[in-house]
């Protein structure tokens, strides 16, 4: 059985984050086990990014996800310490992340760590297709605050 394993912040799960999940398990083939990892609050911080829901709260949610078999909050200060203790097969990159798949291969190697880099290729085209278009969109929206009233 092949391990995959995806990360990301999971901030507001919207459905690019299922489609990632869904698609980074078939990278494993079948009967894959996906296990994902968590960006935790202040490496979310460190990027310049305030996160929405707590880390343990994101975790819990991803754990509900259908595809996912495992999920864990990654290392504050070293990405690849949980990449030592789980040992995927193949790590799963999302198409929105920034990493440079040969940079991140040479940096495995250098580690002893034997596993294929992948990108997810497709992507769930919507107009909130990321949490940060949510943030935004209700940072732009003017509330009536009758209708909002037990909110």
């Amino acid at each position: 059985m092949n391990t995959v394993m995806a990360t990301g912040t999971f901030d507001i799960i919207h459905p690019g984050h299922g489609l990632f999940l869904k698609e980074a398990k078939k990278l494993g083939g079948k009967n894959a086990r996906l296990v994902v990892v968590l960006a935790r609050d202040s490496t979310v911080r460190s990027k310049k990014r305030v996160p929405i829901v707590s880390e343990t709260q994101r975790l819990e949610v991803v754990k509900m996800l259908k595809p996912v078999d495992e999920a864990y909050l990654g290392s504050e200060t070293d990405m690849f310490e949980i990449v030592e203790k789980i040992k995927p097969d193949i790590i799963a990159i999302g198409p929105d992340q920034k990493f440079n798949i040969i940079d991140l291969e040479k940096s495995l190697e250098k580690r002893g760590l034997n596993c294929d880099v992948k990108r997810v290729s497709k992507y769930r085209k919507a107009t909130l297709d990321s949490s940060c278009k949510i943030i935004k969109k209700i940072k732009e929206m003017k509330f009536d605050e009758k209708a909002f009233k037990n909110c």
